[in-house]
C-alpha cells in the first residue's frame, strides 16, 4: 500500500499508495495550511438526488475480520532456553554490528528478546511465505527453508530460525536507543453502490486518460475535479462506484485501498479491493490539522471530524478542497483466499493482519522478519512480524505501522495504537546487510 497514515492520525502523511488512517488526524502533517477559503458552492459529490433516484439502499451483509489477539503475555512456552537448539544459538560469539542508512543494528542474544520462545509461529508463517513470493537477497536461498517448514511444529520453526538467523537490535544510527512509536493502520470496509442513486452521490474514479499526460505533474485539484463541468467532463465513464458520505471516500484515498461491499445494478452484492493506481500530484494537505488549528475541533479524531461536519453540512466543500490530493484507484476482485489477506504492500505482496507492518526501508530492508515487543493500554504484543509495507510518516529506525486488517474490528484496534515499541531485526547468519 502507498498513500497511508497511522490510524492514530490522518494528518501527517503524504499520501502513498497504502495509507494508515492515522485517528490523530491532526498531529502531524506537512506542509503549510491553506488559508480560510470564502463561501463556495457545493461541488457535485454532495448533489441532491436526482429525480426518480431509488430509495436508500439496505445495508450488505459484514465481511469482517476476526479481532486480533492483543495480549500476548499468557502464552505458554514452546522452547525454553534449556533446549539444546537455544543453548547453541546463545553460545555462538556475535558478531559485529550492521549498518544501515537510518539505523544501526546491534547484535544480542536470543535470550535478550523478550518472550522469544513463546510465539504461536504458524500465525507469521503465512506472512513470510508472503514475502517468499518476491524475496530480497539474502533471502531466496532460505525461503525453501521456510516453504518446508509449513507443516513443521512449533518447537522446530523456533529452532530453525535461532540456527539461520542472528538478532540485532535495531537502534539509531548512533547506536542510541531512542524513544519509539507503533502506530496502527487498517483496510476500511464501506458500503458502494454500482450506480449513482439514493444517497450514493459521491465517486471513487478510476486514472483518467489524460492524467498520463500530466507526466508526472500535477493534474486538477480536488475542488476543480468536484466542481468543475469541463474536469467532470474528462472523468466521465471512469467512476467505479459511488459512495454515500464524502468523508468516507476522503478516508478511502488517505488509505490507499480499502474494501467496498456493492450494490450491483441486477441487485448481487459484491466485495471488490480498490487498491491505489495513481494521483493527481498535488501534496497531501490534512484536513483535521486545518480544522484543529482554526479551533473548530478538539481533538483529531475521525469522530471529531465527522461530528464537524455534521453540524457544518454546508461547509463540507470547504474542509475537502483543503487537500488538494485525489486518488484514483483500480478494482480488484477478492477471491476467496484474496479476501483472508490485506491490500499489497510496498514490498508488493499481500499483508497479513497482525503479521505485517510498516518500516522506514531506510533503517530495515522489506521481507526482514523482526521481533516485535509493545506494550500499551491498546494491546501487549511479543512476536514476529515482517517488514512488508512502508509510508511516508513512518519514518526512523525504531517505528512501525502494525496492519490490523480490514473492518469495525481492525479500525478500533489500529485506532487505539499509539503506544512504544522495540524492534529487533532477525538476519541470515554471516549474510551482509545492504546499505539501502
Amino acid at each position: 500500500m502507498r498513500n497511508r497514515l497511522p490510524v492514530w492520525g490522518e494528518i501527517g502523511r503524504p499520501t502513498r499508495r497504502r495509507a494508515v488512517v492515522w485517528l490523530a488526524l491532526a498531529l502531524g502533517g506537512c506542509g503549510s495550511v491553506p488559508p480560510a477559503a470564502p463561501p463556495m458552492a457545493p461541488p457535485a459529490v454532495v448533489m441532491e438526488p436526482s429525480p426518480g433516484a431509488t430509495v436508500p439502499l439496505p445495508p450488505l451483509p459484514a465481511q469482517e475480520s476476526a479481532p486480533l489477539p492483543v495480549d500476548d503475555g499468557g502464552r505458554p512456552a514452546v522452547l525454553s532456553a534449556e533446549h539444546p537448539a537455544w543453548q547453541r544459538a546463545d553460545a555462538a560469539p556475535l558478531p559485529a554490528p550492521l549498518r544501515r542508512a537510518a539505523a544501526q543494528w546491534q547484535p544480542v542474544r536470543w535470550s535478550d528478546l523478550p518472550g522469544w520462545g513463546r510465539d504461536a509461529l504458524h500465525e507469521a508463517w503465512n506472512a513470510w511465505l508472503r514475502s517468499c513470493e518476491r524475496p530480497a537477497p539474502p533471502w531466496a536461498q532460505l525461503c525453501a527453508d521456510v516453504r518446508r517448514l509449513t507443516l513443521a511444529d512449533e518447537a522446530e520453526r523456533h529452532a530453525w530460525m535461532m540456527q539461520s538467523l542472528q538478532p540485532y537490535r535495531v537502534l539509531a544510527p548512533d547506536g542510541a536507543n531512542r524513544p519509539a512509536l507503533l502506530t496502527g493502520y487498517y483496510e476500511p470496509l464501506l458500503t458502494a453502490s454500482r450506480v449513482r442513486q439514493g444517497p450514493f452521490q459521491v465517486p471513487l474514479y478510476a486514472p483518467p486518460p489524460q492524467l498520463a499526460q500530466a507526466r508526472g505533474g500535477p493534474w486538477y485539484t480536488r475542488q476543480q475535479i468536484d466542481s468543475d463541468p469541463e474536469v467532470q467532463a474528462l472523468l466521465q465513464g471512469g467512476v467505479l462506484a459511488w459512495l454515500a458520505d464524502p468523508l468516507d471516500a476522503l478516508l478511502l484515498q488517505i488509505q490507499g485501498s480499502g474494501r467496498l461491499r456493492i450494490l450491483e445494478p441486477d441487485g448481487r452484492q459484491s466485495l471488490v479491493r480498490l487498491a491505489f493506481a495513481a494521483h493527481n500530484g498535488h501534496p497531501y494537505q490534512s484536513v483535521g490539522r486545518w480544522l484543529l488549528q482554526r479551533g473548530e475541533i478538539r481533538d483529531g479524531t475521525w469522530e471529531a471530524i465527522r461530528a464537524w461536519a455534521a453540524a457544518n453540512p454546508e461547509r463540507v466543500p470547504q474542509l475537502l478542497w483543503v487537500n488538494p490530493r485525489v486518488v484514483f484507484f483500480r478494482e480488484e476482485v477478492l477471491t476467496v483466499l484474496d479476501a483472508q489477506f490485506g491490500p499489497r504492500g510496498a514490498q508488493g505482496v499481500a499483508l497479513t493482519p497482525g503479521r505485517s507492518v510498516a518500516v522506514d526501508r531506510d533503517a530495515i530492508p522489506y521481507g526482514t522478519p523482526l521481533w516485535l515487543v509493545s506494550e500499551g493500554t491498546a494491546a501487549r504484543l511479543q512476536r514476529l512480524v515482517l517488514a512488508q509495507d512502508t509510508g511516508a510518516a513512518i519514518v526512523g529506525a525504531v517505528r512501525a505501522d502494525f496492519f490490523t486488517g480490514w473492518g469495525e474490528a481492525a479500525y478500533t484496534l489500529a485506532a487505539g495504537l499509539k503506544q512504544p515499541l522495540q524492534l529487533w531485526a532477525l538476519w541470515p547468519r554471516e549474510a551482509a546487510l545492504p546499505a539501502r
